[in-house]
Parts: structure tokens; C-alpha cells; sequence
């Protein structure tokens, strides 16, 4: 199964950070492939097996063993694949890496058998390394340091080359005698003998082509002169290409003889080859560990960090000669849940990544930057840290984060670890706080460790209060007004805004009207749950006016449905009386009977049409229009005001075919959850600053589009234009938002902005 909250918790960087620490380009291909395991004993084998390498590495320092240097292992992985094919050789450089890289295994495999009291798993693994160095010694002698054969590989390919080299010989002779026989006469370009396609020539002006016999081989690049083999030439030359073709074909036959050789030996040099990789991935987590003071983990049944350490974190500051803080806490199976509180920039998301990463790191046998590290054997790493807003799937801060802790409820199990940073955001605190106590609650009841952040006061009680749960803290220097970066157990901290904005030097008027403010945001808060309460009243009321108007007008329709039908009925029996009189004085009786039967059917009464309740704001449909109209004013004329899309008009009652109703927010199954509801499609911002009208409106919008409302207004007014522009600039970012445009005068004009919002 896999760990779902690896990208999050950076352990693709991580596994850069051990990459460096490998020699071999295999080594590093497997240190980027390690990914977290819940196999305890796989995991156990592979931990004891870092260890020895730990070990192994302190007493190479010390002179008392060979140290492994991985990076002289060359690669051998296409040399390997050719020899699982038949009749595919190799060539020479390609021989000459694997014989280093089989030299390498040799001495590798004494070096680790030899540390066998010491090492036994390292011991076993060396095992697999062939020793083949007599091998690689005896056809080694016979290649050159760039990969090609010397003239003692083989009797054959000696003489070869040495007749080679007197029928060069002889060519130079005789191409020197024909220059020396033509250098009066204007026809040598040049007094210099050059190859062209692997035949030796000389070069003539263009135009003397004809005073000599001999074969043509190209010309230069001004076509001013060409190259010639002379006619007495061409036979030597023949017999030097034939010369260098019998070279290739004894090249070839000791390079397949070789290859031929080695592959009796392929299934051990392919074990090799990979245990080599192995081991430099095995000692590049030992050289880790020892570069940052990591230690082995342990697995049980609590979580335990003493003196935990962020290698990514330290790397960066190592590089910046900064000390990094480390942070100590335990969780046992009757304390799961850690809930951590203090100041922004306090530490308290690198606490929870932190830990988060080390427990990745344990479960892929990674040793931990830790004095001591116990973890329990996990089936996964949840993590909804950061922001996960998208702008793609439409989702606001608010919305990706509700909807990634509900993806996490769904995977959640008693052997997961859940890491939530600030509970809550990105919402109402009130709200914010509640939601937040509920989730954390069910990730408590699933049985899972827990840690999580937050600056809300209910989760701090709820911390307080609940068994099972450590309220902790990130320290605060009051002195400094600077944090410390120390995780603080036992009580809640304290979020030190004021503080902290003292410290970044915000003006002192500023500071003072917060202060002052502050005493009153409980009552002030209080009134707005009177005005909301008034403003659900008030709702409520006309909702049932509306209800009452509506059933009135349902029965007056209905009345005069009655009377209508009455009518029709009373006027059709006279026509057909009438017809039938006249008919009977000019047709036969079943004539009569048969044209009696056709006009009941042509005059009989159309059905009773659907009757649509109307009312102002509706979202209705058209006859033969596909797009969603609004209806905007009931006119006493038997007319209705509608708004579709950018149009406006007035059309008959008749033609709206029905009213649309608002989709309820989708819920997944019976499962409760938090529930969402627009009190009204209005929102008033006048007066407000612009920052303060963004964050109202940022919220509207969330909570208009997880009500499934469509069309919203709100109101600016018109000041200076400031209010109208920023929030102008805010909706045309907003992924919820399809379109906006101006209020009509009856909605408020240019001081009020209408929103479309997405489907």
C-alpha cells in the first residue's frame, strides 16, 4: 500500500539528499527508488543491515578495515543485458568497464567476508559478489587503455597489422614517386599525399583532371581541387583495404571470444552488478546517518523522538551556519493525539513535518536524525499541510482543505499517523474552531496517532479537556518577543499576534487601537449573533407569507381552471348540437354518427396546462430558449420581466415552462457533516476598507457555491471607485465566479456588482 502524504512532507527531497551520499550511478538510481514499506521484518533486515554499514564506516576511519569507495564502480548495466542475449559481443571499452567493475566485486567481497565477526548481514550479502579478478586479468592484458586491442591479442591480428603497415609503406612510396613526377606542369594543387573514403590520394587542380588516369575521390570544399588515386595506386590500395577488413574480422572473433567467455559467468556477473548497487545504497544511508547524528528506529507500539532534527531543514541551515532546534515528545496507545498551539513562525508545521518525514524515512529503512526514534509499524502518513487551494478544480483555501481532511477521514486507519496543521483555517474562528474540534475528534476515535496545529481557542479546550489527548506548545520568549522553536508539553500556548507585530515594529497607533479593540470583540461578536438570529426571523417570516400567497394563488388558479372547463364544456355541447341538426338533413346516419365523433375530438378541451408558481428572482426556463433565464419583475399586463444571459425582455407568462429549483449542497452518502447556507444572495460592503471587503467577499462566495446558489449580488455603493475596483479585480481571479457585470438600475446601478457563479 502506498504512503499517500510522501510529496507533501518533501520525501522526493530526501531521497536527492541521501543520492550525494552514493558512489555509483546504480547506487543513486536505488536511493531515489526507496519509497516507505510496512513490512516489519523486511523493514528490521534492512535497518540491521545500515547499522553494520554504520559501524563498518567508524572503523574504516580507524584505519582497521578496507574503506568501499562505490564511486569506482563503473556502469554494467548494458553489458549485462548483451549477455543474456546470445550471439550480441561486446565491445572494447564496454569489456574493459566490466573487467574494472568485476576487479572491484572481487576485492569488495574479501574486504566485507573477511569483516564477517563483526558484519554477518554485510558478510552474507558480499557472497553474492563473484570474484571473477582472474578472469579479468587474464583478457585484460590484451586491451589498450582506450578500449581497443593491442597487436599482441592474438598471433593473427599482430601479423595483420604488420603487413598493414608495410603496405602503407609501400603506398607512400608510390605516391611520393608521382608527385615527385609531377611537380612541374601545373597540375598538383598541393604537395602532400591525404586519405579520402579509406584510400590514400593526392591533390590535383580541377582542370588537369584529364592529363593523368585514375579514380576520382571527391573534392574540396571551392571545387578548385580534387583528390586522385593514381591508376598504379589503385592496386595497392586494394590489397590495404583488404588488409584492415581481415583486421575488423579478427578484432571481432576475439571480442566475441570474450564476450563468449564472460557470459558462461552472466548470471553471476548480473548478481554482482546489482549487489554492488545494493551495497553502495546501503553505505551511502550509513554515511547519511553519519553526517547527520542519525540513528536506527525502533518499531513498537508508541511514537518517541528525542532530539528529533529536519535533515532538509538543517541542511539548509548547515549551509547558512545556523543551529537547528530540535524537538522531543512521546505518544503512547492511551496519548495518541498531540495538539499543538503557539505563534505564527513558531515552528509548529515544521514540528509536524518533522515528524511526518521521519516516519516516512523509518518505514524505507532510513536511519532518523534522532538521539532516539521508536514508531509504530504504520499503513500510512496522512498530511493536510499547507495550502491547498486550486485554482483547476475551482476550490478555494476553505474549500481543498475541507475536502483533503474528508479524503483522509475515508483512508484513515488505527495504524495511520494524521498530521493536520492549523485546524480549521481559512474560515469563520467560531466556525473554524468547531469544525475543527469534530474533525480531530474522529481521527482520535479512528485510533491513529495524531498531531495537530491550531490557533483556535475550542481546540485548545478541547485539548484540555479530552482524554488521550497532550496539549503542547511552541515556546515564546517574552523578553525577545522572539519564538524559540522549542516544542513546550503539557499546556496550550498562546498565539502571541500582538506580540509578534510589536516585534516586526507595526506602527505604535496601530498596535494601541487593537488593544483597545480587543475587549470588545466578544460583545461585538454577540450582537452580530442577535442580528443574524433577527435577520433568520425575518426570513422565516416572509418565507411563510410567501408559502401562504403561494397556496392562495394555487387556489384561485385553480377556480378558474374549474370555471374554464365549465365553459368549454357548455359551448361544445351547443356546437355539436348544432352541427348534428344540420347534418342529419344532408347524411346518412352512420355518417352523422362518424362526423359527430370527428368534431368531439377536434373541439375537445386541450389539457390543463402545468401550472408554474412565479416569483421575482426565480430561476426559470424558456419555451425554445436552452439557457436558464431569470425572472426579474411580474408585470400586471399578464407579462413577466426576464434576464437571460445579457439580454432583458418582457415575454407572456405562458412561455415560462417551469421554475427551477436550488440544488441542496451535495452531501457523499448519509454521512453527516459540516452544512452550509446563504441567508441571503446580498452581500453590503459599503463602507468597509477594501482588504476587509475582500475577505467578506472571498467568504460569501465559498459559501454561495457550496449552497449551490447561482446568482449573487453585491452591494459597494459608489464613493471614489476604489471599493468597486479592487473588488472588480478579486471576482475576475475568483474561480468560483462565470461572469459579473453591473447591477440595472432597479438592483442598485454602478453601486452594486450582479455575480454569475460557476455549476
Amino acid at each position: 500500500m502506498a504512503f499517500e502524504s510522501t510529496a507533501i512532507l518533501g520525501f522526493s527531497e530526501l531521497q536527492e539528499l541521501l543520492a550525494r551520499y552514493a558512489g555509483s550511478g546504480a547506487g543513486r538510481a536505488l536511493a531515489l527508488a526507496l519509497s516507505p514499506r510496512n513490512q516489519l521484518s523486511t523493514l528490521e533486515a534492512a535497518l540491521a543491515e545500515v547499522a553494520e554499514a554504520i559501524s563498518y564506516l567508524r572503523e574504516a576511519e580507524k584505519q582497521g578495515v578496507i574503506r568501499l569507495r562505490f564511486e569506482q564502480v563503473r556502469d554494467a548495466g548494458p553489458q549485462v543485458r548483451a549477455l543474456q542475449i546470445e550471439g550480441v559481443s561486446l565491445q572494447g571499452q564496454e569489456i574493459l568497464d566490466l573487467f574494472h567493475t568485476l576487479g572491484v566485486a572481487g576485492e569488495y567481497r574479501a574486504a566485507l567476508v573477511s569483516a564477517a565477526g563483526g558484519h554477518p548481514r554485510l558478510a552474507q550479502r558480499a557472497r553474492s559478489l563473484a570474484d571473477l579478478r582472474d578472469l579479468a586479468r587474464r583478457y585484460a592484458r590484451v586491451f589498450l587503455p582506450d578500449g581497443s586491442l593491442s597487436d599482441d591479442a592474438s598471433v593473427a591480428l599482430g601479423r595483420i597489422r604488420r603487413d598493414i603497415i608495410r603496405q602503407q609503406k609501400s603506398i607512400q612510396e608510390s605516391l611520393e614517386k608521382f608527385l615527385r613526377a609531377h611537380r612541374t606542369g601545373h597540375m598538383l594543387q598541393e604537395d602532400f599525399i591525404t586519405i579520402r573514403e579509406d584510400r590514400y590520394v593526392v591533390p590535383i587542380v580541377a582542370g588537369q583532371k584529364g592529363r593523368v588516369d585514375g579514380v576520382i575521390h571527391g573534392a574540396s570544399g571551392t571545387g578548385r581541387t580534387l583528390f586522385l588515386e593514381p591508376l598504379e595506386t589503385i592496386g595497392l590500395n586494394n590489397q590495404l583495404v583488404r588488409l584492415r577488413e581481415d583486421e575488423l574480422r579478427e578484432i571481432e572473433r576475439i571480442l566475441i571470444e570474450i564476450t563468449e567467455a564472460l557470459r558462461v559467468h552472466a548470471p553471476a556477473i548480473a548478481a554482482s552488478v546489482d549487489t554492488l548497487a545494493e551495497l553502495d545504497c546501503i553505505f551511502a544511508k550509513a554515511a547519511f546517518a553519519l553526517d547527520y547524528d542519525a540513528v536506527i528506529p525502533r518499531f513498537a507500539n508508541r511514537l518517541l523522538l528525542r532530539q528529533a532534527r529536519h535533515p532538509l531543514l538543517e541542511s539548509v541551515l548547515r549551509k547558512q551556519r545556523k543551529p537547528i532546534v530540535p524537538l522531543s515528545f512521546e505518544l503512547t496507545e492511551e496519548r495518541r493525539c498531540l495538539l499543538i498551539s503557539g505563534p505564527n513562525t513558531g515552528g509548529k508545521t515544521v514540528t509536524l513535518k518533522t515528524t511526518g518525514l521521519l516516519a516516512l524515512m523509518a518505514h524505507a529503512a532510513l536511519p532518523v536524525p534522532c538521539a532516539e526514534a521508536e514508531f509504530p509499524l504504520l499503513s500510512d502518513v496522512l498530511a493536510d499541510i499547507g495550502d491547498q487551494q486550486s485554482i483547476a478544480e475551482s476550490l478555494s483555501s476553505f474549500s481543498g482543505h475541507l475536502l483533503h481532511v474528508k479524503e483522509m477521514l475515508a483512508r484513515v486507519t488505527s495504524d495511520s499517523l494524521v498530521l493536520l496543521d492549523e485546524l480549521g483555517r481559512a474560515t469563520d474562528p467560531e466556525e473554524g474552531g468547531a469544525l475543527g474540534v469534530a474533525m480531530l475528534d474522529e481521527f482520535r476515535k479512528s485510533g491513529a496517532f495524531c498531531l495537530a496545529s491550531t490557533h483556535l481557542l475550542p481546540l485548545k479546550l478541547y485539548g484540555a479537556r479530552t482524554p488521550g489527548v497532550v496539549n503542547a506548545s511552541m515556546g515564546f520568549d517574552d523578553a525577545t518577543l522572539a519564538p524559540t522553536y522549542e516544542l513546550r508539553l503539557g499546556a496550550p500556548g498562546k498565539s502571541a499576534g500582538l506580540d509578534i507585530a510589536t516585534r516586526l515594529q507595526m506602527p505604535a497607533p496601530l498596535l494601541e487601537h487593537a488593544r483597545q479593540v480587543l475587549p470588545r470583540l466578544q460583545s461585538d461578536f454577540q450582537e452580530l449573533l442577535a442580528q443574524l438570529h433577527r435577520q433568520m426571523e425575518d426570513n422565516t417570516r416572509r418565507a411563510e407569507e410567501l408559502t401562504a400567497r403561494q397556496a392562495e394563488l394555487e387556489s384561485e388558479a385553480a377556480g378558474r381552471e374549474k370555471q374554464r372547463q365549465r365553459e368549454w364544456e357548455k359551448q361544445s355541447q351547443s356546437l355539436i348540437a348544432d352541427f348534428k341538426s344540420r347534418a342529419e338533413k344532408l347524411l346518412t346516419p352512420r355518417q352523422v354518427e362518424k362526423a359527430v365523433e370527428r368534431l368531439t375530438e377536434v373541439i375537445a378541451p386541450p389539457a390543463a396546462p402545468k401550472h408554474v408558481t412565479l416569483f421575482e428572482g426565480a430561476r426559470v426556463r424558456l419555451r425554445g430558449v436552452r439557457e436558464l433565464a431569470t425572472l426579474r419583475r411580474l408585470l400586471k399586463n399578464g407579462l413577466a420581466e426576464i434576464e437571460a444571459g445579457s439580454l432583458k425582455m418582457q415575454i407572456p407568462r405562458e412561455d415560462i415552462l417551469e421554475v427551477v429549483p436550488i440544488a441542496p449542497a451535495k452531501t457523499a452518502g448519509s454521512a453527516t457533516g459540516p452544512h452550509y447556507e446563504v441567508l441571503t444572495s446580498e452581500l453590503n460592503v459599503i463602507g468597509q476598507r477594501a482588504e476587509e471587503a475582500l475577505a467578506q467577499v472571498d467568504k460569501f462566495l465559498d459559501s454561495a457555491v457550496l449552497s449551490s446558489v447561482q446568482r449573487v449580488r453585491i452591494v459597494h455603493g459608489h464613493g471614489m471607485g476604489v471599493l468597486k475596483r479592487a473588488i472588480a479585480e478579486a471576482l475576475g481571479s475568483n474561480p468560483h465566479v462565470g461572469r459579473f457585470y453591473p447591477a440595472t438600475q432597479a438592483e442598485g446601478g454602478a453601486g452594486a456588482t450582479i455575480v454569475e457563479l460557476r455549476d
